[in-house]
């Protein structure tokens, strides 16, 4: 996800000679960043801290930051979607510059199906830490992520229409199947628990998901990483900043419109626990949307003072996202808790308060973590 495009930060002081690699798109490191920052902001219990203040005004702010208990749409469900858009726009630059060095398909196809090997094999060791043993789960979004990245890239080559048309299909296929193979128990269409989703779990892994995440997820949802390389080509193509800012825009709206157009005229409800055609088409819309606002905002009107804040979390996304999935939840937060929360306590401070104020430390940690990697020109990419 941190491959392609890369420069210097303004604002950060590089140690050592290591040029590190150059020529990125400052607009989408910003994005990026900015994804990640948030996700490591979940990590460190930022917003269940908040919730936990008790402020009635803050809650309905707070409820953004967690899905749906099943049905709806909040603002972090567009979180993973980001992501993977993000990284379909990321390929277009990184295929780009191995097609420049001489790079062949096939020595092109290897080096994705061995990142797709990596992903899934790290998608499926989490849910072993989540779990304490060694089990077979594929809900993790890297695992879900080795699928759609291999799909967008065996079209990537197609021309922009088709990719289109073959994202779309994905999405009304997977919707069709939750339509007509139902299988008893399964077959109740988007009930949690009772649907075509779930049926493919038990088939896949033997159980299903407490929470009603589905494994099938990952053929509608590589729409997310198609129209993240459609979007790349956008960028990398002729033409003005502004203009190509207004395609990408127009784009989106498009999809906005259609996306909650089927929710409104009843074809399936938002439901991001199995990514129903509606969700997923909007969801992708308001990140395609994203996309043209940093690229029009930054690299066309130039405002790029202070992004490398949160631009230099993202330049190790799938590291920061390992770390703070592994460590930050069952190690990092106690421990720093043992002094901010234990001292803050004692010193008469609410117990409220002082879970968040350890929050933001951990949070400032992990930051830190990305800050420290990034003048060391420590990039691991997958």
């Amino acid at each position: 996800m941190s491959e392609g495009h890369e420069d210097q930060y303004p604002g950060v002081v590089h140690s050592g000679s290591n040029p590190g690699p150059v020529g990125r798109l400052f607009s989408l490191d910003v994005y990026r960043g900015l994804v990640m920052t948030l996700l490591i902001a979940e990590g460190a219990g930022v917003y269940q801290a908040l919730g936990g203040l008790g402020i009635g005004w803050l809650d309905p702010v707070v409820a953004q930051f967690h899905h749906p208990a099943y049905e709806g749409f909040t603002f972090w469900d567009l979180i993973q979607p980001a992501f993977m858009f993000i990284v379909g726009v990321s390929m277009v630059f990184s295929m780009r510059k191995r097609a420049e060095r001489g790079d062949r398909w096939g020595l092109r196809f290897r080096h994705i199906l061995i990142r797709c090997a990596v992903l899934i094999l790290m998608g499926t060791g989490l849910h072993c830490v989540y779990a304490g043993a060694l089990v077979w789960e594929l809900w993790n979004v890297l695992a879900q992520l080795s699928v759609t990245i291999m799909i967008a890239f065996l079209i990537m080559e197609l021309p922009i229409l088709v990719q289109l048309l073959i994202s779309l299909a994905l999405i009304g296929a997977t919707d069709m199947a939750y339509r007509y193979i139902q299988v008893p128990p399964y077959d109740q269409l988007f009930t949690a628990g009772a649907n075509f989703g779930t049926y493919v779990d038990t088939l896949l892994m033997t159980h299903i998901n407490s929470d009603h995440w589905v494994a099938v997820n990952c053929i509608p949802t590589a729409a997310h990483t198609i129209w993240g390389v459609l979007a790349g080509k956008v960028l990398i193509g002729q033409g003005d900043v502004g203009r190509k800012a207004l395609k990408i825009a127009a784009w989106a709206v498009a999809a906005l419109v259609l996306g909650y157009g089927l929710n409104q005229l009843g074809y399936a409800p938002m439901i991001k626990r199995i990514c129903t055609g509606p969700y997923v088409i909007a969801s992708g819309g308001w990140c395609v949307l994203a996309l043209a606002a940093f690229y029009w905002v930054i690299d066309g009107l130039g405002c790029k003072r202070g992004g490398w804040v949160v631009a230099v979390v993202g330049t190790n996304p799938i590291l920061i996202y390992l770390i703070t999935e592994s460590l930050a939840h069952a190690w990092l937060n106690p421990t720093v808790g043992v002094f901010v929360i234990d001292g803050l306590s004692k010193a008469g401070v609410p117990e409220a308060t002082a879970a968040l104020l350890n929050a933001l430390v951990v949070w400032a940690l992990l930051w830190g973590l990305c800050y420290w990697l990034y003048t060391k020109r420590a990039f691991v990419k997958v």
